[in-house]
């Protein structure tokens, strides 16, 4: 019997990035939760397989290689380590490949992260700054642009469903507090719609689901949004 994976774990739109794909291949795997709001993530167990202190992480204990356990962190970098060693939804001819992987470093650099920007000002910051709320809102709407456009000719993000389209459908589902209406942008609803009904999205997507707190208190605002560079 196949050793589960490890899985370092919030129910976050970074989080439900693995899950989904670990429930979509029938990876057995076991959820360490990993509360960020209160600070879990720099435990040093933990920082020895995410140094950047930010979860997910995993850790194989049967990895390819039949070498010892191994650790692998961010988000991006797990989907790819997953989909290639299970050799599904990452296609490894060359031309497919890069296509998925265009649109996976994609959500990395770009949806991800702006997408968090218009969350903090929004709803977290202390106090509304204007320029820091539209920079932000205007920048995820223009990214949603893109994904309506890319899908006007094509099912999904490189045309079958991959890692790509994983990535990205976590960081759409609060378009809501991202200032973001999907009937803007039909061929974007018409994909998130269909992932969202997708037996394993909706499995990933509930995993942890009793971990998450309607509103986050002051203190876990100070850890999250206090950090600076650590002396060792």
């Amino acid at each position: 019997m196949a050793k589960p994976i490890d899985l370092y774990y919030w129910p976050t739109p970074n989080g439900w990035k693995v899950t989904i794909l670990l429930e979509e291949m029938g990876v057995p795997y076991k959820v360490i939760p990993v509360n960020i709001g209160k600070g879990e993530q720099f435990q040093p167990d933990f920082l020895r397989i995410s140094p950047n202190n930010r979860m997910p992480a995993i850790v194989d204990h049967e990895p390819a290689d039949g070498g010892g356990p191994l650790g692998v962190f961010e988000s991006g970098a797990i989907l790819q380590y997953l989909a290639e060693k299970h050799g599904r939804f990452w296609p490894q001819d060359v031309r497919r490949k890069y296509e998925v992987t265009e649109w996976l470093f994609w959500q990395m650099g770009g949806l991800g992260p702006m997408a968090g920007q218009a969350h903090h000002f929004r709803q977290y910051a202390p106090e509304p700054i204007t320029y820091g709320i539209d920079r932000y809102t205007n920048e995820v709407n223009r990214l949603y642009g893109v994904m309506n456009v890319r899908l006007k000719d094509r099912e999904f993000l490189a045309g079958e469903y991959s890692i790509a389209d994983m990535a990205s459908w976590p960081w759409v589902v609060p378009y809501e507090r991202q200032g973001q209406n999907l009937n803007e942008f039909p061929n974007l609803k018409r994909w998130f719609e269909t992932i969202k009904v997708r037996p394993a999205v909706e499995r990933g997507f509930a995993v942890g689901r009793e971990l998450r707190q309607p509103t986050m208190s002051e203190e876990a605002k100070k850890v999250l949004f206090g950090q600076r560079a650590r002396a060792s």
